[in-house]
């Protein structure tokens, strides 16, 4: 799931956030604090004897494409408990929670009959609906994103349009409100009797060539009216339409189904107990779940491949670390980080005892830094093992939140979302397209990437100081507002009440 930022101005209260020097854990690298044999005897599985990619190909072409709450995605359940069991993990079960709603993608097709008349390329968006049986015609009209109070004045106008959403002007709104106000205007388009809707890449325009790039309109978010994602060369042609004063007529028949009620996922989990703190956890993982165009090998094929290499690396090296390394294939990210959201609840007892979470989802590239999730007082800390990494490759250590997958939820309890952000400029071609598929990905890149995290997890589990304790929620939230992730949460309903409180005690306060 890529990856909604908020881009607003907030208090930065980076003072609050510090520990004093001798109460932040000790900043020492393998070399110093014996680490390193194990993490060598691990280097050289992962490098040396990698079955990371074997398992990706497992993925991508015997289970293929897996929608959260779908056939297909338990059959990807049951693959990756049977994969950890014979990896050799431990306590390996599935963890049950429920979608709101399950949905199963239909047709999508497209015709312009005027001026001129030939197909469209589109594909549905996640959690949208139907057009009548048969499809209907009617007039394309545009909607400007960046004025969307004006355009919602008279929503009788899209009765029997097809809206389609452009970007004109300047923006009146930053960036996350503007896509939480979409989704206003998508209900109301539904309400007018809209036939569907163009925009699925938000006013903007597919990447790659002939793409279309599919994906969900919010967290947890459905709609009645189809909106869909078209490819850039088609979109251009009726904006260029439009633009010159006609005014494009298409027949649309879009078929999509959903069921009346929630429907039952699971998040599959396997550990390597800790020899000396098995209490003390470490999540490490992916989400297993993906989109439908094509196979979701890059999204998030790498990283359930990159977690399952990881365990196996580690345990085929021999080495037990002192705490336990939970590796969990998340369902449901895709739908708004539901799996990993889900997983904070049911452990909410144990938060205290997790050191936080290292998730991969950004690619097929390789690893380039590792983003820490708004715990400051931890990248000193990390650096030195980021150091040790040199003969490998170069990776950066920073503090950043990333907000769109499955960290956001340890982050927001109090913990290190670690993200390992991934050099990958071909995603934006692959990302929920009909590329995603096997032949994006190398397994040179893929052996390193399940390495490294095989290497970072075994190190924070097993140096002798712990690596984080949790954070307080007034700690938290105020890392998030200096972070400037308090918007997008409060967009989309993801502000805590407690955190809510804090921020207005501190309000008053100042």
């Amino acid at each position: 799931m890529r990856k909604i930022c908020g881009w607003v101005a907030a208090i930065t209260l980076v003072a609050a956030l510090g520990l004093s020097a001798e109460n932040r854990p000790t900043a020492k690298g393998p070399n110093e604090d014996g680490t390193k044999p194990a993490l060598v005897k691990i280097a050289g599985e992962g490098m040396l004897d990698s079955h990371a990619f074997q398992y990706l190909t497992e993925l991508s072409d015997d289970v293929g494409a897996r929608v959260t709450g779908s056939p297909q995605a338990q059959k990807a359940i049951d693959w990756g408990l049977a994969k950890m069991k014979a990896i050799g993990l431990e306590n390996v079960h599935a963890e049950k929670w429920q979608l709101w709603r399950g949905w199963t993608r239909g047709i999508a097709q497209a015709e312009i009959l005027s001026p001129i008349r030939r197909p469209l390329h589109i594909d549905a968006m996640g959690w949208t609906g139907s057009t009548p049986a048969g499809g209907a015609e009617g007039d394309v009209v545009a909607v400007n994103l960046f004025d969307l109070d004006g355009e919602m004045k008279s929503m009788s106008r899209f009765t029997g349009k097809v809206p389609l959403i452009v970007m004109r002007g300047e923006p009146n709104k930053s960036f996350i409100q503007l896509f939480a106000q979409l989704g206003d205007f998508l209900r109301a388009a539904g309400k007018a009797g809209a036939i569907a809707v163009i925009g699925g890449q938000g006013g903007g325009k597919s990447a790659g060539m002939n793409l279309t790039h599919t994906g969900i309109l919010g967290f947890d978010a459905d709609f009645v009216v189809p909106v869909v994602s078209m490819t850039a060369e088609d979109q251009g042609q009726l904006e260029r339409y439009l633009v010159r004063g006609l005014v494009p007529r298409v027949h649309f028949n879009v078929q999509n189904t959903f069921t009346n009620g929630p429907v039952e996922s699971a998040n599959v989990v396997g550990e390597i107990r800790g020899r000396e703190n098995p209490e003390q956890v470490l999540v490490v993982g992916g989400h297993l779940d993906s989109w439908d165009l094509s196979e979701g090998s890059t999204d998030n094929g790498m990283g359930s491949s990159c977690t399952l290499g990881a365990a196996d690396a580690i345990v085929r090296s021999g080495m037990k670390p002192r705490r336990t390394i939970r590796f969990v294939l998340f369902t449901g990210e895709e739908q708004g980080i539901d799996g990993s959201f889900a997983y904070v609840k049911q452990h909410q007892a144990e938060m205290a005892n997790h050191l936080g979470s290292l998730i991969l989802d950004n690619g097929q590239g390789p690893v380039k830094s590792f983003q820490l999730g708004g715990r400051d007082d931890l990248v000193e800390v990390f650096r030195p093992f980021a150091l040790a990494l040199a003969d490998i490759r170069e990776v950066k250590v920073d503090d950043k939140v990333e907000d769109g997958t499955d960290t956001l939820p340890f982050s927001m309890a109090g913990l290190p979302g670690i993200n390992m952000d991934q050099d990958s400029p071909e995603y934006q071609n692959t990302h929920h397209s009909a590329a995603d598929a096997l032949e994006a990905v190398k397994p040179d890149v893929l052996a390193q990437d399940a390495t490294l995290m095989a290497l970072a997890a075994y190190w924070i589990a097993d140096r002798p100081e712990r690596f984080a304790t949790r954070w307080s929620a007034e700690k938290t939230a105020r890392m998030l507002i200096s972070q400037h992730e308090d918007a997008m949460l409060k967009a989309f309903g993801l502000w805590p009440k407690a955190f809510a409180e804090i921020e207005k005690k501190d309000a008053t306060s100042n």
